[in-house]
């Protein structure tokens, strides 16, 4: 029996792994659940069927909220008062980061964006296995992370990282030539840069392939999502960034590939089903029998591989230029881009200006202090703006990079200092 701490309980990855602990009672058991705050009446139905000791919200005007809407799930079920107990509740934006800290076995991290950073640290130190689906924690915290990991603590819950795990098996790390991470190419595959200049944010939440949030499928139109996951595959099996190729598979069946030595190409395959690698997060190293449907090889079918074109597409040699200079240059990548993705989602930007803006902000960071400053005078805006190296970063310098390039991105995208918003990179 595994002791299981969901973060992000209320997201696509956190309502899987209920389902797949549905499925095992005799294998998990849900200690704490931990949500935003949104959508108390799922959250309130996940209380109620799992019981968690503790519950986390990260919008602590929630908290009432959530009491209320479990009060009327009990009701609706039939419950009498004192049939049901509340469990604790962690409330605010630290909540989830004090529940990651609590004793169980497993911590699943489904929280979108860098705001899980907290929770990955927090579970490290427990010295909790860490089945990690929240990339951006790893890619803004960087060595962070990994120094603060015993060996095997962190377990990937992206099908690509998993897929790359799996494949790594097959050989000894010195035998490893080569990662290829597939992307499935996003709605846009094969389009130019011309005619995605008048991309919808409705065309680009039409994922071809998955269900998912928000910012990870605009992030997956842009291939902001692959270059994350080249910057996560680096940090995760220690692969040099120019080890690391991302190619299109539109049929997403090969998740990733691991090319070795002598020439051998070892790939996992299953049909895009998400339970897999959330079962094997929650199991790793075992496998979980039937936690997704296999391959059916009595029908035909058809895989195929595309090179990515990073003319049109030029994210993913963006983020390697960050992930090479490290430090808090991938922090400012990622939080421009999540910037970037509201302020198109909002019609302040174009599709195109999402990855270029990333660009402008990154290669201001990287350039250093910001021009005209009077020395040594650091105002409140600009903390954060200097780039600071992988020997020198922490905890706090991630933060404030994170902030800075928010604002700077913001600044950008409702037209200020426009004209610095120029394409800095091939």
């Amino acid at each position: 029996m595994r002791d299981v701490v969901i973060l992000g309980s209320t997201g696509s990855i956190g309502t899987q792994a209920l389902e797949v602990i549905a499925e095992r009672p005799d294998r998990f058991r849900v200690a704490g659940l931990a949500a935003g705050g949104g959508n108390v009446q799922l959250l309130a139905r996940q209380i109620l069927e799992v019981r968690p000791a503790a519950v986390a919200v990260a919008q602590a005007s929630a908290v009432q909220d959530l009491q209320l809407a479990l009060y009327a799930a009990a009701k609706d079920r039939g419950w009498n008062a004192g049939e049901m107990t509340l469990p604790r509740i962690l409330a605010g934006p630290d909540a989830a980061t004090e529940l990651a800290a609590t004793e169980c076995d497993v911590v699943l991290n489904g929280i979108t964006g860098s705001a899980g950073l907290g929770a990955t640290l927090a579970a490290l130190k427990a010295g909790t296995t860490l089945a990690l689906a929240n990339k951006e924690s790893l890619v803004v915290g960087g060595r962070l992370v990994t120094d603060a990991a015993a060996e095997g603590q962190i377990v990937a819950v992206d099908s690509e990282h998993s897929a790359i795990a799996q494949c790594l098996r097959a050989g000894r790390r010195e035998e490893v030539r080569k990662v290829i991470v597939t992307a499935s190419g996003g709605p846009f595959r094969g389009w130019t840069r011309q005619r995605m200049a008048e991309v919808t944010p409705d065309q680009a939440m039409k994922h071809p392939t998955w269900n998912m949030g928000r910012v990870i499928t605009i992030n997956s139109a842009t291939l902001v999502n692959k270059a994350l996951e080249v910057l996560e595959a680096a940090l995760l099996y220690d692969v040099d960034l120019d080890d690391i190729e991302a190619v299109a598979h539109p049929q997403s069946i090969v998740h990733s590939m691991v090319e070795f030595v002598d020439g051998s190409t070892m790939a996992q395959c299953s049909p895009p089903d998400m339970k897999l690698p959330i079962a094997l997060g929650l199991t790793w190293p075992d496998r979980l029998a039937d936690a997704a449907p296999a391959c059916d090889w009595t029908k035909a079918g058809e895989w195929t591989f595309e090179p990515i074109d990073h003319e049109a597409f030029p994210a993913i040699m963006l983020a390697k230029r960050a992930g090479r200079a490290g430090g808090t240059a991938p922090a400012v990548f990622n939080a421009a881009n999540e910037a970037c993705v509201d302020a198109f989602c909002a019609g302040q930007i174009g599709f195109l200006d999402i990855v270029d803006t990333v660009g402008a902000v990154l290669e201001e960071h990287l350039a250093g202090p910001v021009p005209n400053r009077a020395e040594g005078s650091v105002s409140a805006a600009d903390v954060g703006s200097t780039f600071t190296g992988p020997d020198q970063v922490t905890v706090d310098a991630v933060w404030a990079a994170d902030r800075w390039a928010r604002t700077r991105a913001a600044q950008l995208a409702s037209g200020e200092d426009a004209a610095d918003a120029t394409r800095p990179f091939a």
